[in-house]
């Protein structure tokens, strides 16, 4: 299991001329760049439009498209592993409850190799075969605006951590952290 609590293939889309980020026209938020869909959107309201050949602001063509979300990971793996199995559990990839659970039947009796998603692929899930699990940019979570931002990082990585080993076999927890000493980093890594 392979998670990136961020959605979309990229976080944010901005001109390298004028340094502008395009936002939401409600929000004032920048729009996530969902390749697949050719879209820009906004995760708070849900308001979209298309991905921008030019910048709205100065019209040059250098669109720069920054960060990763689960979208992308899952294209970077099917790039390095390209026969391997993989599917995509967030938001974006699941159509309803019916779908999000075929998704973690098919992973759970081995029609997978690999499950890359969100928050999505950490929450209850017991499944044997797992014995490897990884967090991309475990402290994605800490920037967020709220005073809970460490409480819930340390839940999400404890809950991922808690997939592998839960059968014969023992597992295997990676994190990548730029925040290596954050003690919501230290405490998720020792289980405590």
């Amino acid at each position: 299991i392979l998670l990136l609590n961020r959605r979309g293939f990229s976080s944010f889309v901005t001109c390298r001329g004028c340094g502008e980020r395009v936002e939401c026209q409600n929000c004032s938020v920048t729009l996530t760049h969902h390749r697949r869909e050719k879209r820009l959107m906004c995760h708070y309201c849900d308001y979209t439009e298309p991905v921008p050949s030019r910048c709205p602001k100065c019209a040059s063509e250098h669109i720069y498209f920054i960060g990763s979300g689960s979208e992308k990971v899952e294209d970077q793996l099917r790039e390095r592993y390209p026969k391997a199995r993989i599917a995509r559990l967030d938001r974006d990839s699941v159509r309803g409850r019916g779908q999000y659970e075929h998704i973690l039947r098919e992973f759970r009796e081995g029609a997978y190799d690999i499950l890359v998603g969100t928050q999505m692929v950490a929450k209850g899930h017991d499944v044997a075969n797992v014995t490897l699990v990884g967090v991309v940019s475990a402290d994605v979570g800490l920037g967020m605006p709220d005073f809970r931002a460490a409480e819930r990082t340390f839940q999400l990585l404890t809950q991922v951590a808690g997939r592998a080993g839960r059968g014969e076999l023992l597992g295997e927890v990676l994190l990548q952290t730029l925040n290596t000493d954050h003690y919501a980093i230290e405490f998720a890594a020792r289980q405590d």
